[in-house]
């Protein structure tokens, strides 16, 4: 008769090899280490693969990719997005993160963009150990803080290459934000194409470049 194997709870077992419970779980899923499940329903660890694992090992089994994240707000800022890309992926490869570079045109205040949504699917799915920005409002102008609470609900580190100051253009795109937000709430109110439109938008556009 075959001794059983020993197992240990999925707390303990995390805490032997110094992951989260949350790191442990997602493993378990997708299959990169053996559990069972108790009588009682619970997830069970094996000892001994809990024992081979080594600290390489762990790195292994992770897996998770790091995405640099770059956005500028227009058109015209295009060679402003491609050299922000480069920083990111110097930063990163120098890092000896394997990586993937996620780039977005469009404002701080849109929170529909393509490259976004791509981030925050793939944040939310566990394939994400870290986002790299080149500035904080790189992500969104504001709003930031509920994508970075979720970077830490999924594990996710958020490393942010420049803490201390703002590019030298944070006050340009500010204003293309606020323009942009005009026009949309406008066009609600008046219609795109209305004469009224088009009059709140100019005194409105002026004056906020004016405040400038």
């Amino acid at each position: 008769m075959e001794t059983p194997e020993v197992t240990m709870s999925i707390g303990d077992a995390a805490k032997e090899l110094g992951v989260s419970v949350i790191t442990l779980r997602r493993w378990a899923d997708s299959g990169k280490i053996r559990s069972e499940r108790s009588p009682s329903g619970q997830r069970r660890f094996f000892l001994t693969d809990i024992k081979r694992i080594t600290p390489r090992e762990l790195g292994t089994l992770d897996g998770r990719i790091t995405i640099n994240y770059a956005r500028v707000s227009s058109h015209d800022q295009k060679q402003d997005l491609i050299r922000q890309a480069q920083v990111l992926e110097a930063f990163s490869s120098a890092s000896g993160w394997q990586y993937e570079t996620i780039q977005d045109l469009g404002s701080g205040l849109n929170y529909n963009k393509k490259g976004l949504q791509k981030l925050l699917k793939r944040i939310m799915q566990g394939d994400v150990a870290r986002l790299v920005l080149t500035h904080k409002d790189r992500l969104l102008r504001f709003g930031s803080e509920l994508v970075f609470a979720m970077c830490e609900e999924f594990e996710t580190e958020v490393v942010i290459i420049n803490r201390s100051s703002e590019e030298l253009s944070f006050e340009q795109e500010l204003v293309t934000d606020m323009i942009e937000l005009i026009t949309v709430f406008s066009a609600r109110l008046y219609g795109s194409r209305s004469r009224k439109n088009k009059k709140l938008i100019d005194g409105m556009t002026q004056a906020v470049k004016d405040v400038s």
